[in-house]
């Protein structure tokens, strides 16, 4: 099974709980938990074809593919008000969006896929994590979060 972790918005989609469920086979504990329909979660990533119910509709997914670009920072109207409107909403993983898309607009997507994974990897073991994650799945260690690293940007945006 491919999955596709690269999206118009800069997200990465590795570390999202909804995808991590599909990629572990854990979709229906996922989704009961949710108390939601498994085909609802069902999903591998922003540019596949198998796309969740957060993301079939994605205002932001459908600009870019009108606008005939890979990634909004591609766009001629980049920041526009929609990439900076996510950044800025109550979601702590959205507040890193304009970040790495200019972080992909200098290094190129395939780089910037790299070091997400890293970034998203548990430093002790290697484990994968996603947004919310307060500690690793398989060690136990604290892992930097969207949570911590939205603080942190914020901080430095405030000096």
């Amino acid at each position: 099974m491919s999955y596709r972790y690269n999206t118009y918005c800069g997200l990465y989609c590795g570390a999202c709980e909804v995808l991590k469920a599909n990629r572990n086979g854990t979709l229906e504990t996922t989704a009961r938990k949710w108390k939601m329909k498994a085909a609802d979660l069902a999903c591998h990533g922003c540019k596949s074809t198998v796309l969740s119910v957060y993301c079939r509709n994605c205002d932001i997914k459908n600009c870019a593919r009108r606008m005939k670009v890979g990634h909004c920072v591609d766009c001629a109207k980049f920041p526009c008000e929609r990439i900076i409107a996510l950044n800025n909403d109550q979601s702590p993983h959205h507040s890193i969006v304009l970040k790495n898309l200019k972080e992909i607009g200098d290094v190129g997507a395939s780089a910037w896929l790299r070091r997400q994974d890293r970034r998203w990897r548990c430093k002790n073991c290697g484990e994968r994590f996603s947004w919310y994650a307060k500690r690793c799945g398989e060690c136990g260690s604290s892992v930097y979060n969207s949570i911590s690293e939205e603080k942190y940007l914020k901080k430095g945006r405030s000096q």
